[in-house]
C-alpha cells in the first residue's frame, strides 16, 4: 500500500472511537500507508466536558492530536471516519466538520475519495448501522467511493457481523464489550480493504 495516503477522522467522548482510530492508524502504517490521525472539533462547552470525569480524561488524552481540517481530506486518497452514535445518528461534532466541507465539495476535490466508517454505541442495537449508513449517505453526495468491509472476511462475524463498518458496544465500565483482539482484527481488515480499493482507484 505504499504511496497511499489515509486520513483518519474521529470523534470520541469516552475513548472508544479514539481506540478504534489508533488501531486503524497502526494497521495502515503496517500496510505501508502514510497516515494522518485527526480529531474533529469539540463543540460541547468546557464546563459540560469537565462535569464528566471520563469525558474530561478523554480530552486530556487526545490533547496532542491535531484538529481535522479540509486540507486533511484534500491530501488523502482514502478517509476513514470513526464516531459514536447519538440517538441513531452521527454526533454533532462530526456532522459539523462534514457540513463545512462545501468548499472542497464545490471544487470536486472529494470525488473518488475512498471512504469507510466505524462506530460504537452503549447497547448492541443502539443505532450503529444507522450511524455508519448516514455517514455513507453524505459520501454518496460527495461522489466518494464507499469501501465497506462487507462479508469479505470471517472476522466480521466475530464482532456481530456488521457488513457496513466495524461497530462495537461500550459496557457500563466504559470498555469495549466485544473481545478486543477480534475488534482489532476487524479494524485491520477494514483498513486493508479500504486501502486495497484506494490502490485500485489510484491506479
Amino acid at each position: 500500500m505504499k504511496d497511499l495516503k489515509l486520513t483518519l477522522v474521529y470523534y470520541s467522548m469516552t475513548g472508544i472511537n479514539f481506540k478504534l482510530a489508533k488501531w486503524a492508524k497502526e494497521a495502515a502504517e503496517q500496510a505501508g500507508a502514510e497516515v494522518r490521525l485527526r480529531k474533529v472539533q469539540e463543540l460541547a462547552p468546557e464546563a459540560v466536558v469537565n462535569s464528566s470525569p471520563a469525558w474530561k480524561a478523554q480530552k486530556e488524552a487526545e490533547k496532542d492530536i491535531p484538529v481535522a481540517s479540509s486540507d486533511d481530506l484534500d491530501w488523502a486518497d482514502a478517509i476513514i471516519f470513526s464516531a459514536p452514535t447519538r440517538f441513531g445518528t452521527m454526533p454533532s461534532q462530526l456532522k459539523q466538520f462534514i457540513d463545512i466541507q462545501g468548499g472542497l465539495w464545490g471544487q470536486g476535490k472529494l470525488v473518488n475519495k475512498v471512504v469507510s466508517a466505524m462506530t460504537s454505541a452503549q447497547n448492541p442495537h443502539g443505532g450503529q448501522e444507522g450511524t455508519v449508513k448516514e455517514i455513507y449517505t453524505v459520501m454518496m453526495h460527495w461522489g466518494a467511493i464507499i469501501a465497506a468491509p462487507g462479508y469479505t472476511n470471517d472476522i466480521v462475524y466475530s464482532i456481530g457481523g456488521n457488513p457496513y463498518g466495524t461497530s462495537v458496544t461500550q459496557g457500563q465500565d466504559g470498555n469495549i464489550v466485544e473481545d478486543e483482539e477480534n475488534v482489532k482484527a476487524a479494524v485491520k481488515h477494514q483498513v486493508n480493504r479500504t486501502l486495497e480499493v484506494a490502490k485500485l482507484v489510484k491506479g
